[in-house]
């Protein structure tokens, strides 16, 4: 990580190596001896939660700003969608038409990410949960068109990896869900959603309540593969019930295709204006 200082202060680096070579004695072996800094133990007690937060929020926002990355289209969608080489290894049949789908989120990415390197690559990077399936093919298609993408991980129980095609300096791993999706919608300045389950969900309905409430400016909001999405969630029943407005039904798009959906991103009105009140409050 770069470092700016200017101050005339011996760092905290120079000090945590010049700790590892003091004389071994029982007062130095003592945990109240280790730097504080330095010492994972105390790092980890409960008190320190606040810290951790703030720390999971700061490293991958300073390691971004120091890539040059402006903003972001973010890809969210199933883990458990396999490319189509391989859908004869999908665990039910729908999962293995789903595959299309990994198809469409690569050349996507592909895409945006060729227009982000034609005007200096900081703008528009592919982010995605960094795991398999549709976030696999979007940093995959980034890396095909030749351009940098993001992975956020996180920490599951399941013994897991990040995806081969995550840029590896843009490779961010999180303890935090909350945090994880704060820097997911931080820089965004498209949501795209392929088809997923309850983790896809989960980020879909939040982003769509930030924007609908107005704590997030209106960005182009892309659900691709209509068919799945209307078959789970039954939309117009939202609107007609009065539990959302029929203005929150045109917060987002349906697509079914990457040119579709860059033909959307490009014709989006509103983009970056925030709602000052909610229709049907």
């Amino acid at each position: 990580m770069k470092d700016d200082r200017r101050h005339p202060f011996r760092d905290s680096q120079q000090d945590r190596e010049a700790a590892t070579h003091i004389p071994d004695t029982p007062q130095t072996r003592a945990p109240s001896y280790a730097l504080a800094f330095a010492d994972q133990e105390f790092l980890l007690r409960e008190e320190l939660r606040p810290v951790r937060l703030q720390l999971e929020l700061l490293k991958p926002e300073l390691m971004m700003n120091e890539a040059g990355i402006n903003s972001t289209v973010v890809l969210f969608g199933g883990a458990r969608i396999p490319e189509p080489a391989q859908k004869d290894t999908a665990k039910t049949a729908t999962l293995a038409g789903l595959s299309a789908y990994y198809d469409e989120a690569r050349k996507f990415a592909r895409l945006v990410t060729e227009r982000s390197l034609q005007a200096g690559g900081t703008d528009n990077v592919i982010v995605t949960g960094g795991g398999p399936g549709v976030m696999e093919a979007g940093n995959r298609g980034a890396q095909d068109a030749g351009g940098r993408s993001i992975g956020l991980n996180i920490v599951l129980p399941h013994e897991q990896a990040p995806n081969a095609y995550v840029t590896p300096e843009l490779c961010f791993n999180f303890h935090y869900f909350a945090i994880r999706k704060m820097h997911f919608l931080m820089r965004a300045s498209a949501v795209c959603v392929f088809p997923g389950g309850f983790g896809t969900l989960d980020e879909t309905f939040e982003a769509l309540t930030l924007i609908q409430t107005g704590r997030m400016g209106n960005v182009p909001f892309l659900l691709f593969g209509r068919a799945f999405w209307e078959k789970i969630i039954n939309w117009d029943a939202l609107a007609e019930a009065g539990t959302i407005s029929a203005d929150d039904l045109d917060l987002f798009r349906f697509v079914e295709t990457a040119e579709e959906a860059l033909v959307a991103m490009d014709s989006w009105e509103g983009t970056g204006t925030k709602r000052s009140e909610i229709p049907g409050r």
